[in-house]
């Protein structure tokens, strides 16, 4: 069989890696890879939002099974392409996808399904969201709806944050022209779930949870994600119970009644207040870095399971009984300003651990004659390094064993990932 993963990151990475494992794919494509990913793929050099030729490649090349990671090629409609033209995507269509790509879309369902998430408002005009956070007074959280890579979040601790914040998403348009979200701060502990979903069948993968601030001790700005881990000892199973009932099946339900049936990695952000689990968030893809650490503790068939999704069968998924745990190695001034091309050197000397590149590139020539092509840095967040181990601490003390191996002068990471299930 040969698999299309559109997609350049970490999380694409990781799942090349987990379908490569399948004695039913014989090829793998990938566009528009990284440095990582064409170590086990071939790379197409095409866009993730050029859907025309995505669909022409997969045309052209037979491709039984595609794969999306990317939110921006699932607000682009790539899913609705593919399946006009009769080729099998595990992804949802652009319509599904707005349970991402809109936090409006999304606080509005949730609100129409009594589905439990924080409560909000929705606001184009700065003065009027002023007016309200005045009223509700810090900490507020405020959500730019639209797509942000991440960083459309800002959890003001005050008054001066929130007015800057929206000063930055409404009056400087930093993310583009579109409405804010703000509303009430969540106190508790979050975690990503992930759910395998087709229509009105849902099914769960691993629990994970995320580190989104910059530095140790969740200091500093929002980012992508600085790390991941999963199990999550502080979520029993009645709560998960509890999430795959009341949200995630809940949600999937409300989209086959909204008329945008979804298929394909439904992520619920949640968060785990004092009096019930609740909504952040949704993605409507895997994800990064949670998809690091989730896959690396699959040991059924990756590509099987996605088959089954897509049939409507019941797909057979089973984990092993480690813990994984993953670090970021990101560009220094991430997630504002950062340089690239700095060389990245001795990660050959990894050992026992599982390597994702996220922003990557190979340089373009020899620098001298036997010596390999220069691995350079080509984004902000570069590298993602995740171990295995009997417990979360094992894990995490072999990741930054090794990574301090890594010789390359403008990278920074955490050495707390994992503190919130370690350190209580």
């Amino acid at each position: 069989m040969k698999v299309f993963v559109i997609g350049s990151g970490g999380r694409e990475h990781a799942i090349c890696e987990c379908l490569k494992k399948s004695p039913k794919v014989d090829k793998i494509f990938a566009a528009p890879a990284n440095a990582g990913i064409a170590q086990i793929a071939e790379c197409v050099n095409i866009g993730e939002t050029d859907t025309e030729k995505l669909l022409d490649f997969a045309l052209n090349n037979q491709i039984d099974l595609t794969v999306v990671g990317p939110e921006i090629s699932l607000a682009a409609g790539v899913a609705d392409v593919f399946q006009a033209n009769g080729l099998k995507i595990f992804a949802p269509t652009k319509r599904a996808a707005q349970i991402e790509s809109s936090k409006e879309f999304a606080k509005n369902l949730m609100k129409k399904y009594e589905i439990p998430t924080a409560e909000y408002q929705v606001f184009g005009d700065y003065n009027a969201a002023i007016q309200y956070v005045t009223e509700k007074g810090a900490p507020i959280v405020l959500k730019y709806d639209g797509l942000a890579a991440g960083k459309g979040v800002v959890v003001a601790q005050t008054f001066d944050e929130a007015k800057s914040a929206l000063e930055d998403m409404l009056l400087h348009r930093k993310f583009g022209d579109g409405k804010v979200v703000v509303e009430e701060f969540l106190d508790g502990q979050e975690f990503s779930f992930m759910c395998l979903v087709n229509g009105e069948n849902v099914f769960p993968l691993e629990l994970a949870q995320d580190h989104k601030r910059a530095f140790d001790g969740d200091k500093g700005a929002n980012t992508g994600g600085m790390g991941a881990y999963s199990p999550l000892p502080f979520i029993s199973e009645n709560d998960k119970d509890f999430a795959l009932k009341n949200i995630m099946q809940k949600t999937a339900n409300a989209l086959i009644s909204e008329g945008c049936s979804f298929c394909g990695v439904l992520y619920g952000g949640l968060i785990k207040t004092r009096n019930e689990i609740k909504v952040i968030e949704f993605n409507a893809r895997f994800g990064d870095p949670e998809t690091e650490v989730v896959l690396p503790r699959l040991k059924s068939d990756l590509f099987d399971i996605f088959n089954d999704v897509i049939d409507g069968k019941m797909p057979d998924i089973q984990w092993n009984n480690q813990c994984s745990l993953g670090v970021v190695l990101a560009s220094k001034g991430y997630p504002e300003h950062y340089e690239k091309g700095f060389e990245i050197k001795n990660l050959d000397k990894l050992q026992d651990v599982e390597i994702y590149q996220m922003g990557t590139k190979q340089a373009g020539h020899v620098v001298e004659a036997g010596r390999a092509i220069p691995l350079l840095t080509n984004g902000g967040r570069v590298l993602f390094i995740t171990a295995l181990g009997d417990n979360l601490k094992q894990a995490r003390e072999k990741v930054l064993t090794e990574i301090a191996k890594i010789d390359c002068e403008n990278l920074f990471w955490r050495k707390d990932i994992g503190h919130q299930a370690i350190n209580n």
